[in-house]
């Protein structure tokens, strides 16, 4: 996916505007299994994916649970690092080989001070967010797992070629045990 129809996921810029954000942009290829984000460090980049997909975790005494998924167009930021300046509570990882636009969240910072437009195409961003994190949170606590693994194959299907069982299980909150039983009675 190209940087300007990325852009345009989130709030039309003019010309001028895309043009100062995209003079701070750079691609970046990172290999399968590389570590983005980790946790306990304010991360000092955001990134565009182009291409590829990741996934956000965090440990815990039983392993890795991953809470988020980011694949073509996403952005892939640490949110508590990048709004309130703290060390992050997640590790994001490549999952694929991914081609990513890569920024100094500082220069993003910076033309918040100073374009109107960019500063509203901020805005949205993060706003979109939020829905996306609070429309988890109400999966999370109102429906069921077979509900979740529902949405997730309406919503993101080529998450289940792309991502192993392990962490789909582990996104659904449930075991891959149940997630095998899940699998078998919705076919």
């Amino acid at each position: 996916m190209e940087i300007d129809e990325i852009l345009d996921r989130f709030y039309p810029l003019p010309t001028h505007s895309k043009k100062a954000l995209k003079a701070h942009i750079s691609e970046v290829r990172r290999p399968k299994g590389d570590i983005l984000m980790r946790v306990g460090r304010v991360e000092k980049n955001l990134y565009f994916i182009k291409s590829g997909i990741v996934r956000a975790y965090s440990d815990s005494h039983s392993g890795d649970v991953s809470f988020w998924f980011g694949k073509e167009g996403d952005i892939v930021i640490s949110m508590k690092g990048y709004v309130s300046g703290q060390e992050g509570y997640e590790h994001i990882e490549t999952l694929e080989a991914c081609d990513l636009y890569q920024m100094r969240t500082q220069n993003l910072e910076a033309l918040f001070e100073t374009d109107i437009h960019v500063a509203n195409w901020g805005r949205k961003l993060i706003g979109y967010e939020m829905i996306k994190t609070e429309e988890r949170l109400i999966a999370m606590q109102f429906k069921t797992a077979q509900q979740r693994y529902l949405d997730l194959i309406a919503t993101t299907p080529d998450l289940l070629q792309r991502v192993q069982l392990c962490h789909i299980a582990s996104y659904l909150g449930i075991t891959q045990v149940s997630l095998s039983r899940i699998r078998a009675e919705i076919r």
